[in-house]
């Protein structure tokens, strides 16, 4: 049974909210940072630790905030968890805030999933969270992740505002390692052809290994 979230749920959750790479105030004026991160969950404290975050810095608070979810998730649930499954519940309690009142989830404690899966879109309000819903049904009931890895990440200026026209999408497990690698340059003539005939294959090699892990959702990182 999975209890805590994944490097992969990390990612689809962050996809969901949005990433902000500086200090910025939130509507209430609160000096906020990544993912919802304020001083009121613990250090850092946007408001003190101003300048740009990396994705490394930005992942890792957002794993220590993301604890009392889990933590959450783990007591509501009676019945073992796919690392799908708790990915996509501690996604859903971290926008609601309902995972201990949801009938869904009694639904599937009492073992009616498709009751569960019918009942999961009641947390449909307002209209704009509909498509997150969708996400994180398909993530619970059918294994699918829909970030493709890839999250918005937002600048903001020294004033705390973000910059929202600014936004990029971004590989955020690229931006944790420190971003893609340098292409190598293509060698030239019959000996080079036979070199990256042979590198072809090395790769082919590694991405076979790691393909269980893209297959069921485990991450395989350092």
């Amino acid at each position: 049974m999975a209890t805590k979230v994944s490097q992969r749920g990390l990612v689809e959750i962050a996809s969901h909210e949005g990433i902000v790479n500086a200090p910025y105030r939130d509507s209430r004026g609160i000096w906020t940072v990544g993912i919802g991160h304020t001083a009121s969950a613990g250090p850092p404290d946007p408001a003190t630790k101003r300048g740009e975050y990396s994705m490394d810095e930005i992942m890792d608070i957002f794993a220590r905030d993301i604890a009392t979810f889990e933590a959450r998730v783990r007591n509501a649930f009676s019945v073992p968890l796919t690392q799908r499954q708790f990915d996509a519940a501690v996604s859903f309690d971290f926008n609601t805030g309902g995972i201990d009142r949801a009938t869904w989830v009694q639904k599937f404690n009492a073992g009616d999933v498709a009751g569960a899966r019918k009942a999961f879109m009641n947390w449909s309000k307002p209209k704009e969270i509909i498509g997150r819903r969708k996400k994180e049904r398909a993530l619970f009931f059918d294994g699918v992740y829909s970030s493709g890895g890839t999250a918005m990440l937002y600048p903001a200026n020294s004033a705390g505002e973000v910059l929202w026209s600014r936004g990029k999408p971004v590989d955020v497990v690229a931006e944790m390692k420190g971003g893609a690698p340098s292409p190598t340059p293509r060698p030239s003539g019959k000996g080079g052809l036979i070199a990256a005939l042979i590198a072809a294959l090395a790769a082919a090699g590694a991405w076979l290994v790691s393909l269980p892990c893209n297959l069921f959702g485990i991450w395989c990182g350092g």
